[in-house]
């Protein structure tokens, strides 16, 4: 098991790296901002630290150029969305491992990591390693042919995240733009849960609900929303949403909600079969 750092503004990706991590059975602790990851690079001294390139205050070089005034030898990989060729010669120049773009897999990033992470002298041979554990399964009533996952959302960064994320747990996920797109799928093929964004322009995530129950879809919704409305989510909790849950998304509770949202459906449903 190694420690390793992410420095990352953005809060799902934290989260989201943390959870992924730490299922290969790394440690992984996480900072927001470019110095909190250095006073956390301080005083955990890391085996490796995955390091935004931009990021408000200080930007990932800045803080690359003082982790090495701290330790010259550091493992230390720039992970970012928006690269250039300049950025990247000088991160290089200042020893980084890697440069990679956050739009890679997330099997892809995971094999980068482990591959540079680096090797204690007495590591066992590949050979006699053992092999990493896996992904815990998603649950089977959320499993198999035509059962899904249908994430409705506008903002396109949470929309790949949830979908990454709940894929990598066994999860068959599908994406919608906006309540209408999610309507015409849902008429289509119905889900087995739905992953909600309440604040959507043209129609929101309650709107959509109450289409949904309008047309007697009866399928578990979870909503997400950056914001209390009192009101509106009182609305929500009577129209029968399975949960509310705030952003940032704290991922494993989602991916738990989830998987009590489909075992509830799983006994409604075999309850409703019963004469």
């Amino acid at each position: 098991m190694s420690t390793i750092l992410v420095v990352d503004d953005e809060r799902l990706v934290c989260d989201l790296l943390r959870s992924v991590l730490g299922r290969h059975g790394h440690e992984v602790i996480t900072a927001l901002n470019g110095r909190e990851g250095l006073e956390l690079f301080k005083k955990h001294r890391p085996r490796f630290t995955l390091l935004d390139l931009r990021m408000p205050e200080m930007n990932g070089i800045e803080v690359l150029k003082q982790l090495r005034t701290i330790d010259p030898q550091a493992a230390v990989m720039i992970l970012t969305a928006w690269g250039s060729d300049a950025l990247e010669k000088q991160a290089r120049q200042l020893g980084v491992k890697d440069f990679l773009s956050k739009g890679l897999s997330l099997e892809v990033l995971v094999e980068a990591i482990q591959r540079t992470l680096p090797q204690p002298a007495n590591a066992a041979s590949p050979a006699e390693a053992p092999a990493p554990a896996k992904a815990p399964q998603a649950a089977t009533a959320a499993a198999g042919d035509g059962n899904f996952i249908l994430v409705v959302d506008d903002e396109e960064p949470i929309r790949d995240l949830l979908k990454r994320f709940l894929s990598l747990r066994g999860y068959n996920v599908r994406l919608a733009t906006d309540g209408q797109q999610a309507l015409t799928l849902v008429e289509q093929e119905v889900p087995r849960l739905i992953v909600l964004d309440v604040y959507m322009p043209g129609m929101n995530g309650v709107e959509v609900l109450r289409q949904l129950r309008r047309r007697q879809f009866n399928v578990g919704v979870i909503l997400l929303t950056a914001s209390q409305d009192d009101k509106l989510l009182q609305e929500a909790l009577d129209l029968g949403s399975v949960d509310i849950m705030g952003k940032p998304v704290d991922l494993e509770r989602l991916a738990l909600a989830i998987q009590v949202g489909c075992i509830l459906i799983e006994q409604e449903s075999r309850g409703s079969g019963k004469s």
